[in-house]
């Protein structure tokens, strides 16, 4: 099949697709139980073909939707609340464009659209007719990375400190544009917004991401190029030092363990394995682990993990305790679990704070379901 080509079909949205990363052919498809589908894994074909779309309805919003939807695009985006993917017939109220990135490790967005710049603007403009409220480009300070003049103002070019979790998408949504129940908020990656202006000029979407590859069980980091959902093993081969390791999809503070790099993940990361050493008696560990979870003790390193934007101490009490409408009050809506990763490290991995976090949203949305 042909770079671009549709793999899978939303049931309910058939107009959403999933397509191949790259010219390839099928090579093994994993179901889980009630024919859910998990995985479908691709072998890489040697020609380069990709699959071409009409842009000629793309001036419009209708046309612009369907392009995206068709081409593979619209699995790219995230709304907040809740996370995933929008719906397709979804408004947002505002849409964030990351042209930052300070998670550790990470590359920079920057770099990963020179020479794109027109299609990045390109991308810029397209984004601002799928919604009536502002675009806002998070960057570091300098120069608007978009020329001309900005669509009736809904273009704005917003700085971002350089340290973490300062560009943070959803520390940046909460302070600029708070997401709600009825008010979402979608957010993007600017190569991404590169690649759209691209599939608006040419009808072809480009697959291509720059990708970090780094961590202690590395010989050298190094920036690749490569497609969603990449074999992990093959950008970390002969670069990973000898002795056990555990590859993360994603940076790291927030990646998981996995064989193929996720969706959204511009990172992959190589630390060293942890070996077992001997097993305390279950006896000790029940009296030096509580049952009531450690008090969280306000000082500056948690204020700065939550980049000052909010009550930090609170909010983690909140969390922790099940206060639904004390933690929406506070932001819960903007953020997930990436945005509370730093918080969690700072406080030892012990809260569980992403845990958290995706339970009380999941409660909020089923509550608000029925």
């Amino acid at each position: 099949m042909q770079q671009g080509a549709a793999l899978a079909r939303l049931h309910k949205a058939s107009d959403v697709c999933f397509v191949a990363p790259m010219r390839a052919r099928v090579a093994r498809i994993e179901l889980l139980q009630g024919h859910r589908l998990a995985e479908i894994v691709l072998f890489r074909e040697p020609e380069d073909e990709a699959v071409r779309h009409d842009t000629s309805g793309a001036d419009n919003e209708a046309g612009l939707r369907r392009l995206m939807q068709t081409a593979g695009f619209w699995p790219w985006l995230r709304r907040r609340p809740f996370g995933g993917m929008p719906g397709a017939d979804e408004r947002p109220a505002a849409i964030f464009v990351m042209a930052t990135d300070t998670s550790p490790l990470a590359p920079d967005p920057r770099m990963a659209i020179e020479g794109q710049e027109e299609a990045f603007g390109r991308g810029l403009h397209a984004l601002t007719r799928l919604t009536d409220g502002p675009v806002f480009v998070c960057q570091q300070p300098g120069p608007p990375l978009f020329d001309g003049v900005p669509a009736r103002g809904r273009l704005r070019s917003v700085d971002s400190g350089p340290r973490h979790p300062q560009g943070a998408p959803g520390l940046r949504i909460h302070t600029l544009f708070q997401a709600s129940i009825e008010a979402s908020v979608w957010d993007l990656h600017a190569e991404d917004v590169a690649h759209l202006g691209a599939l608006i000029a040419t009808g072809t979407l480009p697959m291509s991401r720059l990708v970090s590859v780094g961590g202690a069980a590395l010989r050298e980091g190094r920036l690749v190029r490569t497609q969603p959902g990449a074999d992990l093993r093959g950008l970390t081969h002969r670069v990973t030092k000898p002795g056990p390791h555990v590859v993360l999809s994603g940076s790291p503070l927030d990646g998981h363990p996995a064989r193929w790099l996720a969706p959204r993940h511009r990172q992959v990361t190589v630390l060293p394995g942890v070996k077992k050493g001997p097993q305390r008696h279950w006896l000790i560990g029940a009296l030096t682990r509580s049952a009531a979870p450690k008090p969280v003790i306000p000082n500056a390193a948690i204020d700065q993990a939550f980049a000052n934007a909010l009550p930090a101490v609170a909010f983690v009490r909140a969390l922790m305790s099940g206060d639904e409408e004390t933690a929406m009050k506070m932001g819960l809506l903007s953020l997930l679990e990436e945005d509370v990763a730093l918080a969690d490290y700072v406080l030892g991995g012990e809260m569980h704070l992403a845990a958290a976090l995706r339970a009380m949203l999941d409660r909020v949305r089923s509550e608000f379901a029925e």
